[in-house]
C-alpha cells in the first residue's frame, strides 16, 4: 500500500493537493476531521467518547484518534493506500501512527510538506473565508492557527527527515506545477 501523509500549515493546498493525488493514483483520503465527524454521526463507540471531549471543549486524546484511525484505516483492506490529512499533528502522534501502521505491516512511504510563505498562507486564507464564509479564516483566528503550527506541528518536519520519508513540496506556483512535484515525489519512492 502506498500510504502518505500529506503536510503544511493551515492554507497550504493539503486539500486541494489531496484530492488530486487521490484522482490519479486510486487512493483513500482520511480527514481527521471528516472522519471524527462521521463517527460522531454514526453514533459509533468511538464517536461518543469523541463527542464527550469535543462537547467539554478538550482536544481528542491521541490514543483515541489512534484507534478511530485504526479502525477507518481497517475498514480499507482492499484500498491501493491512503493519504494521511491532519494527523498527525505532533511527534506523539507520528510515533502512534507508526506503531498502528507497523502492526499491520504497514508504513508510511512519503511525508509531503507543502512549504508555503506565511504571507501567502495569509493571503490564502483571508480570500477563502471570504469566498466559502468559513469562520475560523479570519486574520485574528490564522494568527493563533499558524502559532500553534508553528509550535507544536513543524517539529514534525525534522522527525520524518529522521524517519527518512520526508519530502519538501514547494507550495508557491500553479496547481499543476506543485502537482508535478508531488507526483515526482511520489514516484520517486
Amino acid at each position: 500500500m502506498l500510504n502518505i501523509v500529506i503536510f503544511g500549515a493551515p492554507g497550504s493546498g493539503k486539500g486541494t493537493q489531496s484530492a488530486r493525488i487521490v484522482e490519479k493514483y486510486g487512493l483513500n483520503h482520511i480527514s481527521t476531521g471528516d472522519v471524527l465527524r462521521a463517527e460522531i454521526k454514526n453514533g459509533t463507540e468511538l464517536g461518543k467518547t469523541a463527542k464527550g471531549y469535543i462537547d467539554n471543549g478538550q482536544l481528542i486524546p491521541d490514543a483515541l484518534m489512534i484507534d478511530i484511525l485504526a479502525s477507518v484505516f481497517d475498514s480499507l483492506k482492499d484500498s491501493k493506500g491512503v493519504i494521511f490529512d491532519g494527523f498527525p499533528r505532533t511527534i506523539a502522534q507520528a510515533d502512534a501512527l507508526k506503531a498502528m501502521l507497523k502492526e499491520r505491516g504497514q508504513e508510511v512511504s512519503v511525508m509531503l510538506d507543502l512549504e508555503v510563505p506565511e504571507d501567502e498562507l495569509m493571503t490564502r486564507l483571508i480570500k477563502r473565508g471570504q469566498e466559502s464564509g468559513r469562520a475560523d479564516d479570519n486574520e485574528e483566528t490564522i494568527k493563533k492557527r499558524l502559532v500553534v503550527y508553528h509550535s507544536q506541528t513543524a517539529p514534525l518536519i525534522d522527525w520524518y527527515k529522521k524517519d527518512g520519508t520526508y519530502r519538501h513540496i514547494n507550495g508557491l506556483g500553479t496547481m499543476d506545477g506543485i502537482f508535478a512535484d508531488i507526483c515526482k515525489a511520489i514516484e520517486n519512492i
